[in-house]
């Protein structure tokens, strides 16, 4: 099972470092070279996981556009809870909650949508198997 969190993050990390992909309104595009550009310190995923996720997000933005800004606000312009509160004019706890909300519709969609993401091997719960290495250091014939 993926950690939805984890996704969300490299998600984050893609939508900001390729903020000049996504759609700009007329009033954000006088904005957007205020936004730090490509900060490339967090690990991203892949374009095609982008888009799968863009997807399920556009489904969440359908459905409550609020939580959909909220998931923007806190993976992709990386606020904090209390900014985040103070934004909302609630408390952070409270925003917590709304946050697992928002996460819970994305790893629901995802899982609706039965699709493996790239990331995957490094965002699942499980650590990833490795294959067994042989420490016999014993010449061939001998033991």
């Amino acid at each position: 099972m993926r950690n939805i969190q984890q996704v969300m993050e490299r998600f984050g990390a893609w939508a900001a470092n390729n903020r000049e992909d996504m759609t700009w309104s007329a009033v954000a595009a006088r904005f957007k070279g205020v936004i730090p550009s490509k900060v490339t310190s967090r690990p991203q995923c892949c374009d095609d996981d982008a888009m799968v996720i863009c997807g399920c997000m556009a489904r969440l933005h359908k459905s409550n556009a609020d939580m959909h800004d909220l998931l923007v606000d806190y993976y992709v312009s990386g606020m904090t809870f209390m900014t985040l509160a103070r934004k909302h004019g609630c408390s952070d706890s409270y925003i917590g909650k709304r946050l697992q909300r928002a996460e819970g519709f994305i790893n629901g969609c995802l899982m609706a949508l039965d699709v493996r993401l790239e990331m995957d091997i490094y965002v699942s719960g499980q650590p990833a198997r490795l294959p067994e290495i042989n420490n016999d250091l014993s010449p061939k014939g001998t033991q």
